[in-house]
């Protein structure tokens, strides 16, 4: 098919790798007020007026609630060897803390025995950035209970499903949602401010290593992880002022949630930043419990991130040079298409000494959908696919212990703030009738997953 297709099958590349596709509840489940589920914060997020585009709001979305069998069965018929979705926190836990919601654990048994039954290993994300709407309301992310909320929550998610489900993932995305949510007010629950960010961004820390040994202590066996977006960052130009800016933004980027797991701390560079939140939290007193030993890093890559040096943005003073500016290839999203940044970002999370083993719990992109001859075609997707896996390829080969790859994401479904236009998915979705057409891309892997003989 390619050149390398041979050989991305081949025993030592392929034996025990996780070929999975990922979705997550809130952008999927629908059901959101219905069969004992509590509110998110993303339910009231997507009520509030100017939030989210087209006024679109996820509480049908794809419908995965009432839906997953048929889902999972295309996941499977695609090729795919593993399922990652996560937990709702408030179906499992309406308030948060306290009561616990039957039909929501039901509902989730009823998930992973459907995956097991189809031979697709469940990957399970805690939390998918769906917080429960009363605990916003004492703080959040911001609040210092948020570690005895979180460890409360993992507990009951590891009692109830730990003889089923030996693979976690604690967190998804930690950096995201602490900035997109708590420092621009971008996303859900519409904070803003630094105040806000430097302590949701200690309890995620604090959270992302109590997760891991709660897990640790309840479930035997257990394949334990947390994943993080990161880009590899490039300054502009070779001037120290661009270079050193691209440092600082690496260090909120890709640094910043994986250091402390090693017992580092906080990254300790020459950045007011960093001193600004350690005293604002006394982070030096945590550093122990910051620190966990995870089995796999989780890397969720999309593009990557030129940067020149800003006087004008407040601490960073760094700013983006957005692709089409620099009249480098990208998506319809305007994400930047660079599967040697892919590599780069890899090979830079490789070279941490106490990083075992990589997973890419994350990868895709969204190009607009075309009808020809009545195929759904989407031949920028399909490139995107070929060169990125590539480029893993080349990481594996480059000695990075790259486990697993697993696409974002199986079918169309809400997509943040930016609602139902940007699709991502193999599976187009009529979010009229809920029907399911498979795009080419869906197809693509098929046929390279189940390589004809």
């Amino acid at each position: 098919m390619y050149d390398y297709f041979q050989e991305i099958h081949s025993e030592n590349f392929s034996k025990n790798f996780f070929w999975g596709v990922a979705m997550a509840a809130a952008q999927n489940e629908g059901a959101h007020n219905i069969y004992g589920k509590g509110l998110s914060i993303w339910d009231e997020y997507a009520t509030k007026r100017g939030k989210i585009k087209h006024g679109h709001k996820h509480f049908v979305s794809s419908d995965f609630y009432h839906r997953y069998k048929n889902d999972l069965l295309l996941a499977k018929a695609l090729g795919f060897n593993t399922f990652r979705f996560s937990f709702s926190w408030p179906r499992i836990m309406p308030e948060g803390t306290g009561k616990i919601n039957r039909e929501g654990l039901l509902f989730y048994h009823r998930v992973i025995d459907e995956c097991l039954s189809l031979g697709l290993a469940p990957f399970i994300t805690l939390y998918h950035w769906d917080l429960p709407a009363t605990l916003e309301k004492e703080g959040g992310w911001t609040s210092h209970l948020m570690l005895r909320w979180f460890s409360r929550y993992v507990t009951v998610c590891a009692e109830e499903f730990g003889a089923k489900v030996k693979n976690w993932i604690i967190l998804n995305e930690p950096f995201g949602f602490t900035s997109l949510g708590y420092l621009l007010a971008r996303h859900a629950p519409g904070k803003r401010g630094l105040g806000n960010f430097f302590p949701a961004v200690h309890n995620a820390a604090l959270c992302q290593a109590e997760g891991g040994r709660i897990i640790r202590k309840l479930v035997d066996n257990a394949y334990i992880g947390t994943s993080f977006s990161c880009s590899q960052i490039i300054p502009f130009s070779d001037r120290p002022e661009d270079v050193l800016a691209a440092a600082r933004v690496d260090i909120l980027f890709n640094r910043l949630f994986i250091e402390p797991t090693f017992g580092d701390g906080y990254p300790r560079d020459d950045f007011i930043f960093l001193e600004k939140l350690e005293i604002h939290n006394r982070a030096w007193k945590y550093r122990e419990r910051l620190k966990f030993d995870f089995d796999f890093v989780g890397l969720q890559n999309y593009f990557p991130v030129v940067v020149k040096y800003n006087p004008i943005i407040p601490m960073l003073k760094a700013s983006q040079v957005k692709a089409i500016k620099r009249n480098a290839p990208f998506t319809d999203m305007g994400w930047e298409i660079s599967p040697s940044s892919f590599f780069n970002i890899i090979m830079q999370f490789w070279n941490y000494d106490k990083v075992k083993e990589i997973i890419i719990t994350e990868n895709g992109a969204f190009f607009k959908d075309r009808i020809v001859n009545g195929e759904l075609k989407d031949d920028g997707r399909v490139a995107y696919f070929k060169q990125y896996l590539n480029a893993l390829l080349q990481a594996k080969k480059q000695g990075a212990n790259i486990k697993g790859y697993f696409v974002w994401t199986l079918t169309d479904n809400f997509e943040w703030s930016e609602g139902y236009q940007a699709r991502f998915g193999l599976i187009h979705v009529d979010f009229e009738t809920q029907l399911r057409t498979i795009k080419n891309s869906g197809y693509w892997f098929r046929d390279f997953l189940t390589p004809r003989t």
